[in-house]
Parts: structure tokens; C-alpha cells; sequence
């Protein structure tokens, strides 16, 4: 059983950056894709950025390329996002995903999730 647990959202103003993390309980993600979606209210989940086991490859939204980096540390068992040029419509609960698949702009969510940390950026 995988456990995952973000931590880092908080709120900011528009323009600011934050940098999220999810810490994984096991050294098996090490082998998984691992992603973020988020989630603003009213909202379907939506796909935002995934990163490949060995971390070499990134994929993202197109709504946040070039404003976000995920990242991963396999000996920490943990994964980031980095978040620059926040915008309001970047509001959302943000999720951790193990197992994230899919390729190009079409992105699936795997069987694991975190429990999720908001952001909220203000205008």
C-alpha cells in the first residue's frame, strides 16, 4: 500500500510561487510515473504535470508549462512542483498521483492518491 501526503499550499498573491511536495511511505514509487492534478471547486480533476521514474522526462498542461516544474528526489521517496507566476485560476486543491499514464495532452490518473493541499492565489 502506497501512502502519499502533500504538503506546502498555502495562500498567495497573484505572481508569487510556491513549491509543493508529496512524500510517498514507500521506496516502490521510486518505479512509478508520478503526477499532480488539482482540483478547483465546482470543477472536474484536471491533469497538471507528470514526471517519469528516473525523472528525466516531464510532462505538463498546457495551462501551467512554463510556470511550473515537477521534480523528484527517489532517495527522499518524494515529488515537487514548483509553482512560479501564480494565477487566481491556479486556485485548487492540488493532488499527488502514483501511477499517472498517458502521453502528449491526454494524462490518467493511477491508483494512488494523496490527500490533497489548496492553494489559493488572490488577486
Amino acid at each position: 500500500q502506497v501512502q502519499l501526503v502533500e504538503s506546502g499550499g498555502g495562500l498567495v498573491q497573484a505572481g508569487g510561487s510556491l513549491k509543493l511536495s508529496c512524500a510517498a511511505s514507500a521506496h516502490t514509487v521510486s518505479s512509478y510515473t508520478m503526477g499532480w492534478f488539482r482540483q478547483a471547486p465546482g470543477k472536474e480533476r484536471e491533469f497538471v504535470a507528470a514526471i517519469g521514474w528516473s525523472g528525466d522526462t516531464t510532462f505538463y498542461a498546457n495551462s501551467v508549462k512554463g510556470r511550473f516544474t515537477i521534480s523528484r528526489d527517489n532517495a527522499k521517496n518524494t515529488v515537487y512542483l514548483q509553482m512560479n507566476s501564480l494565477k487566481p485560476e491556479d486556485t485548487a486543491n492540488y493532488y499527488c498521483n502514483a501511477g499517472t499514464h498517458g502521453s502528449g495532452s491526454t494524462w490518467f490518473a493511477g491508483g494512488y492518491w494523496g490527500q490533497g493541499t489548496q492553494v489559493t492565489v488572490s488577486s
